[in-house]
């Protein structure tokens, strides 16, 4: 099959700037685009959460794909849809609908608490039956459905099963990435056997009264992939980093594959970019000094030209670093620097983060209210950016902040090491790493990197040869591109 032929369906619980809880958002913003450039047909599908603002984003109804018939086990529920185009792109995307199991603002896991929403698992049914359901309705039959973590691991075990004899769907093959495997997806088995035929709960991956969905998906998927080829290595051998499921994808052998992200350098690209206070690029960089100054004055902390801002975006729970942080920060604001840490989650880790910023009034400041702005608002303004995940698949804020003159400041352990050229006292790279997950370690590479800061000449030079640097999806396109040739090859 050609490659200006080949359909794909990208399904996601998140994707930016729609709703964003992770750098999955981030991968779904720029990856189908950067499929459609490789010569795809291109079609999102994601959950229509109450969060999610029909008017800003010009999500509309489209009168067939209003009333469709979600078949449960002993009734039917009905499915709207509403459309847009993925923002910077003409890919259309799909919100799948229902009020009562989707009118609530939060997705699926109350984040504050770390825990499922009631009724999480009944949504989780009906948006992957309701994939399928909209498919046949739209008389759109894609060659390939890649899913992207566990939210709609089911749909190969349906299409195996209650979809097997249905000629629309012979023939599709199905495509997992797993960002990060840590997000399992972990329900009660009660709601399932409810709700689904027996035929499909024989198929899920339950451990005693829970199902895992990303386990299923991993069992039942065609191929299995990740972003970068590091973190398919730790994940399919070390059960720390792969949380169980290290034995389920070594069993996949050659159908796991470690794929590194790239950047779409239209939507991150500080010299147009209309979310920040001032455009820059690199022979305008005390513009970027500006965004700085603006950011600093937002959050009411002086403006110090020799002192760096460090900035930090990142989800207040046990993924992705923020005990580390924690540990090392009495350490860090010892150090002649300011930082400043945007993120969201847990209320007691925000409360002791609030008590920390009155005690380092000045030097430490805080963010809790999310959005894409402030995003990019936090890579044009900081000197450097910390990414402090134990286990990080590869991620994408590196890629951002290089772009934005934020040299990353990141841990060695997972994918993240294969996008890091490291800087040392000796030779120049793209930005620092430690290799010790300890706060002494953090704090020593924060320490090195302030030395090379106060080198004004040496800084510079990292700074442009950063935003220069080509960060772009085609090599990494092509290669999904390849992974999906030999998959629709395969008998």
């Amino acid at each position: 099959m050609s490659r200006s032929t080949c359909k794909v369906l990208y399904v996601s619980g998140e994707i930016s700037p729609f709703v964003r809880v992770s750098s999955l958002a981030d991968f779904m913003a720029s990856f189908p685009q950067a499929m459609e450039d490789e010569g795809c047909e291109a079609r999102i599908m994601m959950p229509k959460y109450g969060v999610i603002n029909d008017r800003k984003f010009r999500l509309h109804d489209v009168l067939r794909l209003s009333d469709i018939k979600v078949p449960l086990k002993d009734k039917t529920d009905l499915l709207h849809v509403k459309v847009t185009a993925l923002p910077s792109s003409k890919i259309q995307t799909y919100f799948l609908y229902n009020e009562r199991y989707y009118k609530r603002s939060g997705l699926f896991t109350d984040m504050s608490q770390g825990n499922d929403f009631k009724g999480s698992a009944e949504r989780v049914i009906f948006f992957n039956l309701g994939i399928l359901e909209t498919l046949q309705r739209l008389g759109w039959r894609p060659d390939i459905i890649h899913f992207h973590d566990w939210y709609a691991s089911l749909v190969p075990l349906l299409l195996k099963t209650v979809y097997a004899d249905n000629e629309f769907f012979r023939g599709i093959r199905t495509v997992l990435t797993v960002h990060n495997a840590h997000r399992q997806g972990v329900f009660p088995l009660k709601p399932f056997t409810k709700l689904l035929p027996e035929s499909i709960v024989e198929g899920l991956h339950n451990e005693g009264d829970t199902v895992n969905m990303l386990f299923t998906g991993i069992e039942h998927v065609d191929t299995v992939s990740t972003t970068s080829g590091r973190y398919a290595e730790l994940i399919s051998s070390n059960t720390e980093a792969a949380y169980g499921v290290d034995k389920e994808l070594a069993s996949r052998g050659n159908h796991l594959q470690g794929i590194t992200n790239g950047l779409d350098g239209k939507q991150w690209n500080p010299s147009a970019d209309k979310l920040i206070k001032k455009r820059f690029d690199i022979d305008r960089l005390d513009e970027k000094r500006e965004n700085k100054k603006f950011l600093l004055e937002e959050l009411k902390m002086p403006f110090d030209e020799e002192k760096p801002l460090v900035g930090t975006v990142i989800h207040f729970d046990r993924y992705q670093g923020i005990e580390l942080l924690l540990d090392a920060l009495e350490k860090l604001m010892d150090l002649d620097i300011q930082m400043v840490i945007s993120g969201s989650g847990n209320k007691d880790i925000q409360k002791k983060l609030q008590s920390l910023a009155r005690e380092y009034e000045g030097k430490l400041g805080l963010s809790f209210e999310f959005s894409d702005a402030y995003f990019h608002q936090i890579m044009a303004s900081s000197d450097m950016l910390l990414m402090l995940g134990k286990f990080e698949s590869c991620g994408m804020m590196q890629f951002f902040a290089m772009r934005y003159g934020a040299v990353p400041i990141v841990y060695a352990g997972g994918g993240i090491a294969e996008t890091i050229d490291e800087i040392d006292a000796k030779s120049d790279g793209s930005g620092f790493a430690f290799h010790d997950y300890s706060p002494e370690a953090l704090a020593d590479k924060v320490r090195e990197a302030l030395a090379v800061y106060n080198d004004k000449e040496r800084w510079t030079t990292l700074v442009t040869d950063n935003m220069e640097r080509k960060l772009t999806w085609k090599k990494s396109a092509g290669k999904y591109n390849l992974m999906y040739s030999s998959l629709l090859e395969r008998e």
